[in-house]
């Protein structure tokens, strides 16, 4: 049998069994898949962009607080630190409900990653890449349909997008940002052309 490791990667494990808890019922928006997936996902671009244990704790919990209310943030300090609860923190755009309009979210979160630490910068670029990707593979597949499931509609969307990638190109220049702005690319490219060929 194989030699057990039951020190390595049992944070992370800890942090994978609080995001399935916090996310149990929770659908990626207007598909049947459940949103763990997601912070899956996101989590293993944070590894295979040099992040670390911690990082990838905070890449799966990256949604607790913006989903699941503003307490969860003392639970994810008390479990995993102050390094992990601060980044979550800081990817979280909004914790109160009513929320702030969509578009005073997003701007207010683009002037925060200008100053944001790499910690977090590398964590919300995981997690924008995944998105993108994610909304570039359901254009492919439904067209421009996809759009109504956001509530910026399709101008919005690919307006915040490339604000995105632009900020990430200048504060996290790198492997990841280069991947963010091919898939914001391939975004935009498809949101001009249909099943059919060329809009308009």
């Amino acid at each position: 049998m194989p030699a057990l490791h039951p020190t390595r990667w049992t944070r992370l494990a800890d942090a994978a069994a609080l995001a399935f808890q916090v996310h149990a019922d929770q659908l990626r928006k207007g598909t049947d898949i459940p949103y763990v997936s997601h912070l899956l996902a996101v989590a293993a671009l944070v590894l295979e962009h040099g992040g670390d244990e911690e990082q990838a704790c905070a890449a799966l919990l990256h949604d607790a607080i913006e989903d699941g209310g503003a307490a969860w943030e003392a639970v994810i300090a008390g479990r995993f630190g102050p390094r992990v609860a601060g980044i979550v923190r800081a990817c979280t755009d909004a914790d109160t409900q009513p929320k702030p309009t969509w578009r005073a979210r997003k701007e207010a979160y683009l002037a925060h990653l200008d100053t944001a630490p790499a910690d977090v910068l590398l964590v919300s670029a995981a997690d924008k890449l995944h998105n993108a990707r994610a909304i570039a593979s359901d254009l492919r597949m439904h067209g421009q349909a996809v759009f109504g499931r956001f509530t910026a509609g399709r101008e919005g969307t690919l307006w915040y997008y490339g604000a995105l990638s632009a900020v990430f190109s200048r504060r996290l220049p790198g492997a990841l940002s280069r991947e963010l702005a091919m898939a914001v690319a391939d975004m935009r490219h498809l949101a001009d052309v249909g099943p059919t060929g060329p809009s308009g």
